[in-house]
């Protein structure tokens, strides 16, 4: 699933084409995604101005000159695809496993008038769309139980011994919970981990004193979390194989990836023997060094 870099990544590519343009027609390709798209879909987004697209977590925001919001997840497989009014869609770069495009997995166009057209293709669905009120959205029913943003002077070391203060949850669960933080995934998650050189395994309280005070690989593990997601923004997100940019290229954090999909590979901190090891929890696999993150 896209997470927080890639979702940003698509969002700064969206952006300079859908603010400020006028969605003068939307074609659905069918009625819904994951979900029914909301009641009059098209005729509550056709003529609306796009006043700011934002990202909360992993949903993109639309600000609506209606004064509703048009939230878009991406699910698993979902992609917008920037069509300039003449010619192909961009597709800059050096792939690293392109992904062909299939017409009978476009769901929904935007058509932006002398801007072209933004297209929302979705091999498996299980993106959705749909629409709120501005006003109030923070406690709407797809923001009202998310906890910070992971970027920004919101997550520290004192929020983390705050947020983690006596819980016996593996760390990596805990950082997973997206009532607590909100946008991290299993990707970035095993790479701050191990460039901090924390247990994956290790209880979530561990990073805060017996009186909840933070301990130090609670502000550290805070600023390798900011940036790894920064660097993967920056390099484009990790954008594994089903999943592109909003030009339809792949992203190359992939090939910086420190230990996620490395299973048996010599560890990469230098004067390190390990291999990475890969453990599944909670349904997922974690990748991580048992040499340089040792249960404590």
């Amino acid at each position: 699933m896209p997470e927080l870099p890639e979702v940003e990544t698509v969002r700064r590519g969206l952006e300079p084409v859908l603010v400020g343009a006028r969605i003068e027609r939307m074609t659905l390709g069918r009625d819904g995604l994951r979900f029914p798209f909301p009641s009059r879909f098209r005729e509550r987004i056709e003529g609306q101005t796009v006043a700011s697209l934002s990202r909360r977590a992993k949903y993109l925001v639309a600000e609506l000159g209606s004064g509703e919001a048009l939230i878009m997840h991406l699910g698993m497989t979902g992609r917008f695809i920037i069509e300039p009014p003449s010619g192909p869609a961009q597709e800059p770069g050096e792939f690293y496993d392109a992904i062909t495009r299939h017409a009978a997995h476009d769901h929904v166009a935007f058509e932006l008038g002398p801007r072209g057209r933004i297209t929302y293709n979705d091999v498996r669905r299980f993106g959705f769309m749909d629409l709120a009120p501005l006003a109030g959205l923070a406690e709407s029913r797809h923001f009202a139980r998310m906890g910070i943003e992971p970027l920004g002077n919101a997550l520290s070391g004192e929020t983390l011994a705050k947020l983690f203060a006596g819980k016996l949850a593996p760390l990596k669960a805990a950082l997973l919970d997206q009532s607590l933080i909100a946008g991290l995934g299993n990707i970035y998650v095993c790479e701050a981990l191990f460039r901090a050189g924390l247990s994956p395994e290790a209880p979530a309280g561990s990073l805060a004193t017996a009186t909840g005070r933070p301990r130090p690989k609670a502000h550290e593990l805070a600023q390798i979390i900011r940036d790894v997601l920064e660097e993967a923004i920056l390099a484009g997100g990790s954008t594994l194989r089903d999943f592109a940019h909003t030009d339809g290229s792949l992203g190359y954090f992939q090939h910086r990836f420190q230990v996620y999909d490395r299973e048996g590979q010599p560890c990469l901190k230098p004067g390190c023997t390990g291999h990475v090891a890969r453990l599944v929890q909670s349904g997922r696999s974690t990748f991580h060094c048992a040499i340089c993150q040792p249960k404590r």
